[in-house]
């Protein structure tokens, strides 16, 4: 008879409390600027900042690189160069982004690009996150917050807002429309006056 004992099971870990979407709602993006804006010195830049990553569904590294070359204030146009092989495009800007354009120009009037530290070097990639992620823990999230969610509320908004997949697909630059997809649902009666007769 033997006498080897089994092995004890590993106890299982607790599973964390995970969000269930991954992106952000529009009224939950209206709460985090809200909060960027109580945000100290840089509350303006940091409420820019977030608006144009939701607005026209921007990485963090497209933040990062965003120049003044690409803001055209008179014709009301953003030139959105992508990363990651994705298709630039140029968006257009509506009211609120030009007042907070106007205003970030004349608080950093020297700068080539739109996003700066307080030692005046263009934000890199982490302040970027860092910037989102504390607005989101000021707004009261319990969950983090990034811009990833950011683009990703870009993008079921305006599918929500019933735009076509190719239009949805060039704005937010993705070179493959299976990219597109997840944003854009079938309304409830979809093939209805398909064919007159």
């Amino acid at each position: 008879m033997s006498t080897k004992k089994k092995a004890a099971r590993p106890r299982k870990k607790k599973k964390v409390s995970r969000r269930r979407r991954d992106y952000l709602l529009p009224s939950e993006v209206e709460r985090l600027l809200k909060a960027a804006l109580r945000g100290g010195r840089h509350a303006h830049r940091n409420y820019t900042l977030i608006l144009l990553c939701f607005r026209h569904g921007l990485r963090a590294n497209e933040l990062m690189e965003l120049r003044w070359r690409n803001v055209d204030l008179k014709r009301k146009v953003l030139r959105v160069n992508r990363i990651m092989n994705s298709i630039s495009s140029v968006h257009p800007l509506l009211g609120p982004e030009l007042l907070a354009l106007r205003k970030l120009k004349r608080e950093y009037p020297d700068g080539s690009h739109l996003f700066y530290s307080n030692r005046g070097k263009k934000l890199g990639g982490r302040t970027i996150s860092r910037v989102i992620s504390e607005a989101g823990i000021e707004a009261g999230f319990k969950y983090h917050v990034n811009s990833l969610m950011l683009r990703r509320g870009c993008g079921y908004a305006l599918g929500k807002a019933g735009h076509n997949m190719v239009s949805l697909q060039h704005y937010l630059g993705h070179r493959n429309i299976r990219h597109t997809q997840r944003y854009v649902e079938l309304p409830p009666n979809p093939f209805k006056n398909f064919w007159k007769k």
